[in-house]
């Protein structure tokens, strides 16, 4: 009995560590990470969190599409200073967050 009681615990300390890791706004927000985000691993971890903020915040297609571009340039320096190729992301996150509704 102890046994079960104590995996029961471990399980709901696992389930509840994990939900921490999730994507503020809870389910069904759009996650950004170095998949869909260029030059995501040449930013601090600040940036990193004030980029999904602004991402998050951004209403229109157009705002997103802007901004994704001044994001883009800037990365493009940062890569160009460190001699190395900028990986382009898998996967525009504009397009993404239209098709899921997150802006219009």
């Amino acid at each position: 009995m102890k046994k079960i009681v104590a995996s029961a615990m471990l399980v709901a300390t696992v389930l509840a560590a994990t939900s921490a890791f999730a994507a503020p706004g809870g389910p069904g927000r759009y996650r950004f990470n170095q998949g869909n985000v260029a030059g995501w691993t040449m930013m601090t971890p600040e940036e990193r969190t004030e980029h999904q903020n602004k991402m998050r915040s951004i209403k229109t297609y157009d705002e997103c599409t802007a901004y994704q571009e001044e994001h883009h340039k800037l990365m493009e320096e940062r890569a160009k200073e460190k001699g190395i190729p900028l990986r382009n992301p898998r996967q525009n996150a504009c397009d993404r967050m239209k098709a899921r509704g997150f802006i219009k």
